[in-house]
């Protein structure tokens, strides 16, 4: 079964088509490209995915429809994201931020926790110890208790995406996790996606303008150009169709 299935998505804001037909599906474990020139439909797509936006068509995530869900909800579900400029708490430490990403596995009550009792002591601990295994996977160690607001924005891009992994997604979206960095925070990142998908078996939609790490990495490609389906499949054959270089480059 497909950890995700979307069905003929549209979206449209008055009189313009955003989304346009568009159907793909996200296999367990896999890391899945989703590709095109700026204004394409991608940021959109996820952000009806993720309950941001409500277009028309399905979509299911692990077998269940989450059409019409809130953001909220459909991130209880097992599905987190990231956006493309970070939007996390500057003022808190990397660590707060990252128990931010808990909050859909936090199950004690207000009351109990005003009173700090055992059962709220035993979450805690249980939160900061998968806290300090993400930070453990992504090399953050030494930025754990800093301010968020003062790391350089390439860090800053890298406690977004571990964020998304504190809530133990079965699904992570990425939008743009490159955007911004140079060619080493680009390499780190590419090992931490690469971790994550084999160490953790979580599924990846990725939106990512780098080809050659599309290329490196992705196991497939879905290409969007003007809100419409180009082509999907392998990476070797998606980025050779003409189509898809037309779209990039333009035509004669």
């Amino acid at each position: 079964m497909a950890e995700l299935v979307v069905e003929h998505l549209s979206l449209s804001f008055g009189g313009l088509t955003v989304l346009d037909d568009i159907s793909f599906e996200v296999r367990p474990g896999e890391l899945f490209a989703l590709i095109g020139p700026n204004g394409a439909g991608k940021t959109s797509a996820l952000n009806c995915i993720s309950g941001i936006y409500r277009g028309g068509g399905t979509i299911r995530f692990r077998g269940e429809s989450i059409n019409g869900l809130a953001p909220h909800v459909i991130a209880a579900r097992g599905l987190a994201r990231t956006f493309q400029h970070g939007e996390l708490f500057g003022q808190m430490s990397v660590l707060d931020n990252l128990l931010t990403g808990r909050h859909a596995r936090i199950k004690t009550n207000p009351l109990a926790e005003m009173l700090f009792l055992p059962g709220v002591r035993r979450a805690e601990i249980e939160h900061r110890e998968a806290v300090e295994r993400i930070v453990d996977i992504v090399d953050l160690e030494r930025y754990r208790h800093a301010p968020v607001g003062s790391l350089p924005f390439g860090i800053q891009k890298i406690v977004g995406f571990a964020r998304a992994l504190a809530a133990e997604p079965a699904l992570i979206l990425l939008d743009e996790p490159s955007a911004g960095l140079n060619r080493e925070e680009r390499e780190d990142l590419a090992r931490y996606i690469l971790r994550i998908k084999h160490e953790l078996g979580v599924s990846m939609i990725w939106i990512e303008h780098d080809m050659q790490m599309i290329a490196d990495l992705a196991d497939r490609i879905h290409v969007l150009d003007y809100g419409r389906t180009i082509a999907e499949g392998d990476p070797a054959a998606v980025l050779n169709d003409e189509r898809v270089r037309a779209a990039y480059l333009g035509t004669a």
